[in-house]
């Protein structure tokens, strides 16, 4: 096992999951426990992200408080998929800033091929967190941080719905400081790079498309 994988295992995290692997699960409940469980795992998240002091005023007396820097935190999703976790994250971490990189995966050879990449200014003073629902293969995940350790953030963080043993050990072979925080590690891929028992195509099950 990889040496930085934290799997979530809250039981509200494990019972939202449990809700979306199934196959009879509908496009708009599906959509809805993805935007609840993303709320979720920002906690978790951002449960270490650095804190700084600032002064405040209650109604009694003026104190000094910490708070996150929201604005120095960036959700890099990779596309399509990614998207659907940005409500939710949102919710929780309303100032941070969204970015966006865009991956697909060829079926023959099963490589990421990038197509668009954007992301705010000043990365280097800023903490990532991508967004994906699967890691699967891995390879996706690992092209998206590649491209993102071009622009020197300050740090980055992973997180998926699912993932398994094979994705980590790619992810992790060319990433090892970059930590996963994931609510399963599934049993493996199937022929077709899809992970097993899985929940299916995360991308097709958010918005409805085959």
């Amino acid at each position: 096992m990889p040496r930085d994988v934290h799997v979530i295992t809250h039981p509200l995290v494990q019972h939202k999951l449990t809700l979306m692997r199934r196959k009879d699960t509908s496009t708009k409940s599906f959509r809805e426990l993805v935007h609840e469980l993303s709320a979720l795992l920002a906690y978790e998240l951002t449960r270490d992200m650095p804190m700084q002091e600032i002064d405040i005023e209650t109604p009694l007396e003026p104190m000094k408080s910490r708070v996150i820097d929201g604005k120095k935190i960036v959700l890099a999703s990779i596309l399509r998929a990614g998207n659907g976790f940005l409500d939710g994250m949102l919710q929780v971490i309303p100032g941070a800033r969204v970015g966006h990189i865009g991956l697909y995966r060829d079926p023959a050879t099963l490589q990421a091929v990038e197509y668009y990449f954007k992301m705010p200014q000043d990365m280097h003073e800023r903490d990532v967190i991508v967004l994906d629902p699967m890691l699967a293969t891995g390879n996706s995940a690992v092209a998206a941080v590649d491209r993102l350790k071009k622009t020197h953030p300050r740090s980055i963080r992973f997180v998926c719905l699912v993932t398994c043993p094979e994705g980590l050990q790619t992810f992790h072979d060319a990433h090892p400081d970059v930590p996963v925080y994931t609510p399963a590690i599934d049993r493996g891929l199937n022929d077709h790079g899809y992970i097993v028992p899985g929940l299916g195509d995360a991308g097709d099950r958010i918005f409805g498309t085959k």
